[in-house]
């Protein structure tokens, strides 16, 4: 079982519900308008269907839901996959206040529409009344078989769209020749004058401080000078004078201890002082004003800042400018290679074809299956000699969704030729088609919980007791829920739920679900087959669908 709990408050006209389901087959009845399927809008809800504000009840500040789910094998594995943890089972909650915002959690954690729409498509698959509708549409035909066939279509539109891609460079480079071959002269002219300059990284930072440097030389050499005599004089001479200052403290530090310290520090001072100027005597001697080096970094700063100002860029930006004008450049001459790009085309075009081929192949086996699989469906619903039928016409040209069209093709009596789906008169007819497809590819999905939302529309007598049969059939190995009207379904569920609607004093509407088993059981059945008025022939008739024996009078008493 897969569904285990759905608990509402403040709903649509539901005030309170906690609601615990089984497994098996599981009927929802009631009379008309009181909200059978609230339940359903519920869980679509839970399982991230649109929000709007109207869902919450009158009077109320916000709705909120809870479904509780059994784990199967693939929600662990999304749930991991996802990050989120897994438990024992899992608890989907959603929460919408009057304004129309909603809020989802994933056991506890929040979490996204999206990601509870993904948990939706692995926990239950849902048939509504209008499920015909769909077989008007190529791409849920389409779907089904595919389904059926067990294909997997993502390779098919993978390779659709690596042609797409390829088909369309290769003719935007078609109709763009002349553009492409005047852009690619422009930057061929415009990478061959930065690569005369060969900017290097780095290099303009490196450039401007030499220049900066050795246009300053004069007077560093001066500075490096006067810096030299003032250490150097003979009379005042900061090495002179050190060291006279060195040689009063030593004479005396024989009457005052603490002198023979300072004249230390002194010794150390002037061995520096010593080394600063041989320092300066070596910068000196390797060092001259170079006026052909100064004029060389002139013109080549002159060339940097030409070529600045010319691309309207800073000048440490032409390096990286020269190494993007290349990589344009070989852009350009891929998209200007026309014997690649129509190479490129034509390997994208065989391996759609032949991915498509292969899709192809796979639908033509299952078509026929899937048809008489439908058409023994039909007859037991009514429709004997009716004939279900899977066209593959070819298309009209190749698409992402293959070479061929899938048509649902239907004859509602023998004798009679097939027809599209859409053009079938009968609405009864299309409900009965819909639930034969519906009961017959309930087992195609991973979803353990199946419902169907009033799909019997539009059957009766012994075809709505075949439908009751084929439910409770398919209860056996998956939950089955269904909203149903008719007494025949109803009877045939392993659980009955009854919906009633009921206003209070204040005029307030309150909907309420609980389940009905023995007498009240019977009394619901007599109510779908009779009306309101109960009469012992309907009571009779609803044990007789029931199996059960009618309650032993009361006694009179004395």
């Amino acid at each position: 079982m897969a569904l285990k709990r759905i608990t509402l408050r403040d709903f649509v006209i539901v005030e309170a519900l906690e609601l615990d389901l089984s497994q098996g087959f599981t009927v929802l009845t009631g009379e008309t308008g009181a909200g059978k399927s609230i339940l359903i809008d519920a869980v679509q809800l839970t399982l991230g269907a649109r929000a709007e504000a109207s869902v919450v009840r009158d009077g109320a500040q916000r709705a909120d839901l809870c479904a509780e789910f059994e784990h199967t094998p693939n929600v662990l594995a999304w749930l991991q996959e996802a990050g989120l943890d897994g438990e024992d089972t899992l608890l989907l909650r959603r929460t919408v206040d009057n304004q129309g915002k909603s809020r989802a959690w994933i056991n506890g954690t929040p979490a996204t529409a999206t990601q509870l729409r993904q948990l939706g498509d692995l926990l239950l698959d849902i048939h509504g009344q209008h499920a015909w509708q769909s077989l008007t549409r190529p791409e849920s035909v389409r779907g089904l078989l595919d389904a059926y066939a067990q294909i997997d279509t993502r390779p098919l539109d993978s390779a659709w769209q690596q042609w797409r891609q390829a088909q369309s460079a290769l003719d935007t480079a078609r109709a763009a020749q002349a553009t492409l071959l005047r852009e690619r002269e422009r930057l061929t002219w415009q990478i061959g004058e930065l690569d005369k300059l060969a900017p290097a990284p780095d290099e303009w930072e490196e450039l401007s401080g030499q220049h900066t440097r050795l246009s300053h030389m004069h007077t560093l050499l001066e500075g490096a000078q006067a810096a030299l005599d003032i250490l150097e004089g003979e009379e005042s001479g900061a090495l002179a004078l050190l060291s006279r200052t060195q040689s009063r403290l030593q004479e005396h530090e024989h009457l005052e201890p603490e002198f023979q310290a300072i004249a230390d520090v002194l010794a150390s001072s002037l061995a520096q002082a010593e080394d600063a100027a041989h320092s300066l005597h070596a910068w000196l001697r390797r060092t001259d004003l170079d006026p052909d080096k100064l004029a060389q970094l002139d013109q080549r700063l002159t060339q940097w800042m030409g070529l600045a100002r010319r691309y309207k860029r800073p000048p440490t930006d032409l390096a990286q400018l020269l190494a993007d004008w290349k990589t344009e450049l070989r852009a350009l001459d891929a998209a200007a290679d026309l014997d690649q790009l129509e190479r490129q085309a034509s390997h994208a075009e065989q391996h759609y074809l032949a991915t498509a081929r292969q899709v192809s192949r796979s639908r033509a086996v299952a078509a026929p299956q899937l048809s008489r699989a439908i058409t023994q469906a039909m007859q037991s619903l009514g429709m004997k000699g009716g004939r279900f039928e899977v066209a593959l016409p070819a298309a009209a040209q190749p698409t992402a969704s293959g070479l061929e069209d899938v048509v649902f093709l239907v004859a509602g009596h023998a004798g009679t030729s097939t027809k599209p789906v859409g053009k079938v008169a009968s609405g009864g007819e299309l409900s009965r088609i819909a639930l034969a497809i519906a009961v017959t590819t309930s087992q195609l999905g991973q979803a353990q919980t199946l419902i169907f939302d009033e799909v019997d529309s539009g059957v009766g007598g012994a075809v709505a007791q075949t439908v009751g049969r084929l439910m409770r059939q398919l209860g056996q190995d998956r939950q089955v829920l269904a909203v149903t009207h008719l007494a025949q379904v109803a009877a045939s569920a392993h659980q009955h739920l009854r919906v009633a609607k009921v206003t209070d004093a204040q005029g307030h509407t309150r909907s309420g679900v609980a389940p009905v088993s023995g007498e009240s059981r019977v009394q619901e059945i007599a109510r779908m087959l009779g009306g309101e008025t109960q009469s012992e022939a309907s009571l009779a008739h609803a044990r007789e669908m029931l199996g059960t024996e009618p309650p032993a009078p009361r006694k009179k008493r004395a």
